[in-house]
C-alpha cells in the first residue's frame, strides 16, 4: 500500500502504559527515562496488541517502530484488512507515519483516507462524501474495530471512507 501520514499527537495514547511497562509494574519512588530504542519497542508491542484485539486476520504479522514510523508487514486476505492495521497502527499517539508492507492476496481499490476536523461527526463526513448524512452508517463499519460508537471520533484520526 506504501506510506501514509499521521497526526503524531493524536491518538490512543501508551502513557502509564508505557511506564507500567518500561518499570516492570514496579512502584518507582524516583526519576526514570525510556531510551528511544525501548519506546520504539513499547510502540510496536502497543501496535502489535492492538492488531491482535481486532477482528483483523493477519498472517506473519511483523510490527516495528523507528521513530515516529511504523513498518507493517505480514499477509491479508483483503485490502480492507490492510487499511484497518494501517488506520490502528497509525492512530496510536506518537505516530506519524505508517509504511503499509502487507501482502494483499486479493487486491481491490483502496479506500479514501480522510483525516477528522474540529466539528466533524460522520453524519457530516457522510454529506461531504456521499452527499448523504445518512449513510453514516457505511463509514462507521468500514472503521470498526477501529470505532466502538458512531459518537466518539477525534480532531486527527485518520478514518477509511469506502466507495460508495
Amino acid at each position: 500500500m506504501g506510506l501514509f501520514d499521521f497526526v503524531t499527537e493524536a491518538g490512543s495514547k501508551l502513557g502509564g502504559k508505557i511506564f507500567d511497562i518500561a518499570n516492570n509494574d514496579e512502584a518507582v519512588t524516583e526519576a526514570t527515562s525510556v531510551t528511544p530504542e525501548r519506546l520504539n519497542e513499547l510502540r510496536a508491542n502497543s501496535i502489535t496488541e492492538n492488531i491482535e484485539e481486532s477482528d483483523v486476520i493477519v498472517k506473519d504479522l511483523n510490527v516495528t517502530v523507528n521513530g515516529d514510523t511504523a513498518t507493517l508487514n505480514g499477509k491479508v486476505n483483503t485490502q480492507e484488512c490492510s487499511e484497518k492495521l494501517t488506520l490502528i497502527a497509525g492512530n496510536q499517539h506518537g505516530i506519524g507515519k505508517v509504511d503499509c508492507q502487507l501482502d494483499v492476496a486479493n487486491p481491490e481499490p483502496e479506500s479514501t483516507m480522510y483525516t477528522v476536523k474540529s466539528g466533524d461527526t460522520l453524519s457530516k463526513i457522510a454529506k461531504a462524501v456521499y452527499g448523504d448524512a445518512s449513510l453514516y452508517p457505511k463509514i462507521f463499519e468500514a472503521n470498526k474495530p477501529m470505532l466502538s460508537d458512531p459518537n466518539k471520533i477525534y480532531v486527527g484520526q485518520n478514518l477509511r471512507i469506502p466507495a460508495k
